[in-house]
């Protein structure tokens, strides 16, 4: 690889890295508006308010 191995391989690592964290990271907010979801609905119906 003409001296570049470290690079390339390195490169190579940080990206399987990060499209192996990203979807961890995707249900994470996806759990998390759902639970800001339902606080808000929660608190809706204890004011008295219909949804």
């Amino acid at each position: 690889m003409g001296g570049y191995a470290f690079y390339v391989w390195g490169s190579f690592g940080v990206a399987a890295v990060a499209l192996a964290i990203e979807p961890l990271l995707l249900r994470k907010r996806q759990h998390d508006v759902i639970d800001s979801l339902r606080r808000e609905r929660s608190a809706d119906q204890q004011q008295g308010k219909t949804v």
